[in-house]
């Protein structure tokens, strides 16, 4: 990971975890509910900008780039979709951190810095 690309990632990383708290919400009351256009083009973005990061490696499905705008999704299948990207961000980031003393750093692979960041989530530690 380059120093340049980790702040841009942990804010994607935190964007995408909203993003599915708040649909999250509206899929357990409206789960076959689509989802309006104005929101679709804020989460496309930010799909499009996390298959940057994830490349074919860590993608969650390989043929899937976004959703299509003339196919209006429902809430349920985004809530699928990005729940699968917030698995794939946090492998990403798993990969790409180290635990020193106690705290987790990124592994920069053009800087000695160090840069602290969260831990990962619990079930990709063991």
């Amino acid at each position: 990971m380059e120093k340049e690309n980790v702040e841009k990632f942990e804010k994607l990383h935190i964007q995408i975890k909203d993003i599915y708290n708040e649909l999250s919400i509206l899929s357990k009351k409206s789960p076959d509910g689509a989802i309006n256009k104005f929101k679709l083009k804020f989460i496309n973005q930010l799909i499009e900008e996390a298959n940057v990061f994830l490349s074919e490696r860590y993608k969650p499905f390989t043929d899937f780039e976004k959703f299509e705008e003339d196919d209006v999704p429902f809430n349920s299948d985004i809530v699928l979709i990005v729940s699968q990207y917030i698995q794939c961000l946090e492998k990403f980031k798993y990969d790409n951190i180290k635990r020193l003393s106690g705290n987790w750093y990124w592994m920069l692979s053009d800087s000695e810095e160090e840069v602290k960041t969260s831990r990962p989530i619990s079930e990709l530690t063991f």
